[in-house]
């Protein structure tokens, strides 16, 4: 968690010995000077991959490594870390930009016809690295992800699993799964959506099903299966979202989410146990006043 929560900053003695005062980032192991000059870059011979930085702050600049393929390598590293996809600080003089721009940069290193269409190559209005291009561009994505997923389910039947999904932002989701057997006889389980619901209720939910399932052409008589948690709103059997499915699609059998019927039992068990019981209701405590103050998080 440390390495998430708290940045080293360099003594003012370590940055006298920075040359001109420059901007410097501080790395991670050392905590020493790393402004990009010729005596610190770095070779093949003294970069581990597996341990490159998490935190942007305690990264070194690509340039600081020597030679185009080991500049490319780290690239790759980083990308196939699951990082978001825009950076926090896109503009010419940041050191990461996000995934998007950094993989744009390398392509175009690679490759001259592409460098001669892209970034300052391209007119002013047709860059295509705007936060509104990216967000265009994920969306493309994920229909693309989507139909391939309707594509292999082919017309078959299929279960399906919901289940409420809120952001950090407090926007309450729900996150919509089907589970079936492909063609070579495999289970498979795909996120086709998570769609923003302005309410909880049964109704509100069932009709955004619908919505989604005009969308990319399901139907209700294809469902087999429902997957919910033991909510009034999900399991119950006159106005539930169960209910509702089971009067159009008698063949839509629930079943109680035995996942989360295990963390029912848990919880019970461990309330019965003093000592266990103890232990996470101090985490709680601990979470909630860490969680009420950015001083508090700095200090742990």
């Amino acid at each position: 968690m440390e390495r998430f929560l708290k940045r080293k900053i360099p003594s003012v003695s370590e940055k006298d010995n920075c040359d001109g005062g420059n901007s410097r980032r501080v790395d991670a192991s050392n905590t020493r000077c790393t402004v990009a000059h010729p005596s610190l870059r770095i070779s093949q011979n003294e970069v581990n991959l597996d341990e490159l930085p998490y935190d942007p702050a305690d990264r070194r600049k690509i340039s600081d490594y020597i030679g185009q393929k080991l500049q490319d390598e780290i690239r790759r590293k980083y990308l196939l870390r699951g990082l978001a996809f825009r950076g926090h600080d896109e503009s010419r003089e940041s050191k990461n930009k996000g995934n998007f721009q950094e993989l744009v940069h390398l392509l175009a290193e690679q490759n001259d016809k592409i460098k001669k269409v892209v970034l300052r190559n391209a007119p002013a209005n047709n860059q295509m690295v705007a936060s509104e291009i990216q967000k265009d561009i994920v969306n493309c994505f994920a229909e693309i992800i989507v139909k391939s997923i309707i594509e292999e389910i082919d017309g078959d039947v299929f279960c399906l699993l919901v289940d409420e999904s809120a952001d950090v932002s407090g926007k309450e989701q729900m996150a919509v799964v089907l589970r079936y057997v492909d063609k070579f006889g495999l289970i498979k389980e795909r996120l086709i959506g998570v769609v923003h619901v302005k309410e909880t209720s049964a109704s509100c939910l069932k009709s955004n099903i619908d919505k989604l399932f005009g969308k990319y052409g399901l139907s209700i008589k294809q469902i087999r299966g429902q997957g919910y948690d033991g909510a009034s709103n999900m399991r119950g059997e006159l106005n539930g979202l169960r209910a509702l499915i089971v009067r159009e699609n008698s063949s839509a059998y629930y079943i109680y989410c035995f996942a989360h019927q295990l963390q029912l039992v848990i919880v019970a068990v461990v309330k019965k146990n003093d000592d266990a019981s103890d232990f996470f209701e101090m985490i709680s405590l601990l979470l909630t006043v860490a969680g009420a103050s950015c001083k508090r998080k700095d200090m742990i």
